[in-house]
């Protein structure tokens, strides 16, 4: 079995911390990353088949797993969108896949960002979840930007199981991810 380097701060590091510092009794009780989420909307790019081919090729290339088109579950006159528009591409990753890629963000894709100072604390959510966006996919080591014919944005969500802000927070700084300091 291949273990990844985040899995393993995960299992020596994180475990032992995470329940000493919140007192657990178990370790099953310790908070643990369930899923990572990467989505990218599409929402005026609709009818450019072109650049949405393009895209699901890169989300394909950047998670290594094959996206899937969201559609609106509501129509919004505002936007021009009508009920079950396809409006977005997402990847949801878990075992594995999902390990191999927060060990890629973390080591080489958000230190490439220019002007990386760290994630923001407010990125955690009430619930102990990361929200990461991204302006372009360049960043990621596996995009060519010589190939690339349009950029485009994504949102990556970090989907936990702990109970508050600070679960989270310190599950996030145990595992290696760089978030700004108070």
């Amino acid at each position: 079995m291949n273990i990844t380097p985040a899995k393993e701060k995960y299992t020596k590091i994180a475990v032992a911390e995470m329940k000493k510092k919140f007192s657990y009794k178990s370790v099953m009780a310790v908070p643990r990353i369930q899923k990572v989420v990467v989505n990218v909307g599409i929402g005026k790019l609709v009818k450019e088949n072109d650049k949405i081919e393009e895209i699901v090729t890169a989300l394909t290339a950047i998670t290594g797993q094959k996206p899937v088109k969201t559609k609106a579950k509501k129509a919004i006159s505002g936007f021009k969108i009508r009920e079950g528009m396809e409006i977005g591409v997402k990847v949801t990753l878990r075992g594995a896949r999902m390990w191999h890629f927060i060990d890629r963000v973390v080591a080489a894709t958000l230190p490439r960002t220019r002007d990386f100072q760290g994630l923001n604390r407010k990125a955690v959510d009430t619930g102990g979840n990361l929200n990461i966006g991204l302006k372009e996919h360049m960043i990621f080591p596996e995009i060519s930007p010589e190939r690339v014919k349009h950029a485009f944005g994504m949102q990556i969500t970090v989907s936990t199981n702990a109970t508050s802000q600070a679960e989270g927070l310190e599950l996030f700084k145990l595992l290696g991810f760089p978030l700004k300091s108070e």
